[in-house]
């Protein structure tokens, strides 16, 4: 017993050697994992992306309702010009006769007065012609540019603007929604592997001490062995279990560096990072009672996001119904230009550059499709109808997990209560096993059960401390009141 009271002595000594040193390196507390596992996630800054892009994309539907304004031009070369002719026209003319009072053809008589026709079979002949050069309606068109400024105003498009931009503002809530459950999710991850290693931590002293009562043991049967009380079997078995104790403490440090290393990869962290926990050497002590627990259902399907992800779903589909619908009806615009070119038009051919504006407007009424347009707005409808029985389906499943989240919560304390419970009686039986081995009442076999039922329960007691606190934060997220602000005590006074 004199050597266990230096082992326990020099386990305290070393604990406030080490305490101080690790206040000067700094612990880093749950609420800190949690921020930066946040900052330096890449879903997180994914969502965070696409959450932009809707926005991009809500700002770029607004601009629908705004006129558009774009401007056009066009330069062509052409190997020929045009030549309205193809050699001098000759047109007969008319001359006003008096005795008629009407315009007469000019045209060549016989004597008799009658009309002269051409041998050729072409017509009469005329007395007098008026020529017009093959020239003057040859146009240079070798080099020609146009361009026009052309405004567009949309008046009524059957409702499609609008559902678009319903659409796009829908879709951003619903990034928002993702992203939200991103966040939830890894703080889940991280509150999961910052507890794994206050347990692992916890467990690693656990198992020193172990060693530390194995050996004592060993050095009291030593004793006793020499002394001719004990037997060479009872030190073997001894040696058996002090073996298993400290490869039982391999294990379990092997296991606490390799936690350590998977929260610093969550936290955004090179893995060798040493990062002391502020909990490591703290336990839950006080009230285990169960806590009251009461919420609202209705409260609890409004927090959670991927449930609201799924409603922004079930808006975008019905927006996409009014789209559909908007095919099937008439759509007004109007469009006002200024066009100029050259060669141009506008006072004879000239090559000079001139424009004008021109103002119209249009109008698309919808006839017949063969039914195309009508099963197009069916097939939006189906689809919304299924969006919203997957949305009441997880909306029930979601009821049945928070009451299995709820009697997990309170299941927890239960157990924690029952596991401290057996850690007091492992710990009088054990005391008890000691002292009657001393009296020679009992073996150094009665011992060692007794050792092992002391480890036991501590494991379960530091299992059942470490559950308490998952349940909080899983109870925390399936009520959607898990946030990035709070830790793990604020979660569980938020569930009280």
């Amino acid at each position: 017993m004199n050597r266990k009271c230096l082992l326990s002595g020099a386990a305290l000594l070393c604990a406030a050697v080490w305490q101080p040193s690790a206040l000067a390196q700094g612990s880093v507390s749950l609420d800190s994992c949690r921020r930066m596992a946040l900052s330096n996630n890449k879903t997180i800054r994914m969502a965070e992306e696409t959450i932009s892009g809707a926005g991009y994309d809500r700002k770029a539907a607004k601009a629908a309702y705004l006129p558009g304004i774009d401007f056009t031009a066009a330069y062509a070369y052409n190997q020929h010009g045009i030549s309205l002719l193809s050699e001098d026209a000759m047109l007969p003319t008319k001359s006003f006769n008096p005795g008629t009072g009407s315009f007469e053809w000019n045209i060549l008589t016989d004597p008799l007065g009658n009309p002269v026709k051409n041998p050729d079979g072409g017509g009469y002949i005329p007395t007098e012609v008026a020529v017009i050069p093959k020239e003057a309606l040859s146009f240079d068109t070798h080099n020609v540019f146009g361009a026009a400024v052309t405004l567009t105003q949309p008046v009524f498009m059957g409702g499609e603007i609008k559902a678009l931009n319903d659409i796009a503002r829908y879709a951003e809530k619903a990034a928002v929604a993702a992203r939200n459950t991103v966040v939830q999710n890894v703080i889940y991850t991280v509150d999961e592997a910052y507890w794994l290693v206050v347990s692992l931590k916890s467990k690693q002293l656990l198992a020193a001490s172990f060693v530390n009562l194995v050996d004592t043991l060993h050095y009291d049967v030593e004793a006793m062995l020499d002394a001719g009380v004990a037997t060479r079997s009872d030190l073997l078995t001894v040696d058996v279990k002090l073996n298993e104790a400290k490869i039982m403490l391999t294990k379990v440090e092997n296991g606490l560096t390799l936690s350590r290393m998977a929260l610093a990869q969550i936290c955004g962290q090179p893995v060798s990072a040493a990062m002391t926990l502020a909990d490591e050497n703290s336990g839950m002590s006080g009230s285990t009672g169960v806590p009251a627990y009461t919420y609202n259902m209705q409260d609890v399907l409004a927090r959670r996001q991927d449930l609201e992800a799924v409603r922004q779903g079930v808006n975008v589909l019905e927006s996409r119904e009014r789209m559909a619908m908007g095919t099937m009806l008439p759509k007004v615009g109007i469009v006002g230009s200024y066009s100029f070119s050259t060669p141009n038009l506008i006072d004879g051919f000239s090559k000079r550059v001139r424009g004008g504006f021109s103002v119209g407007a249009g109008v698309t009424i919808p006839i017949w499709h063969w039914g195309g347009k009508y099963n197009h707005y069916r097939a939006a409808k189906t689809a919304t109808n299924a969006q919203r029985l997957l949305l009441e389906d997880l909306e029930e499943k979601v009821e049945l997990q928070v009451e299995q989240a709820k009697f997990k919560f309170q299941e927890a304390f239960k157990t924690l209560d029952m596991a401290r419970a057996n850690m007091k009686s492992a710990e009088e039986n054990l005391r008890n096993a000691e002292i009657g081995f001393h009296e020679g009442v009992l073996t150094a076999n009665d011992v060692i059960l007794a050792q092992t039922g002391w480890l036991q329960a501590n494991s379960e007691r530091i299992d059942a401390e470490i559950g308490v606190r998952l349940c909080e934060v899983y109870l925390s997220k399936v009520i959607g009141t898990l946030g990035y602000e709070r830790t793990a005590d604020s979660a569980q006074t938020s569930t009280r």
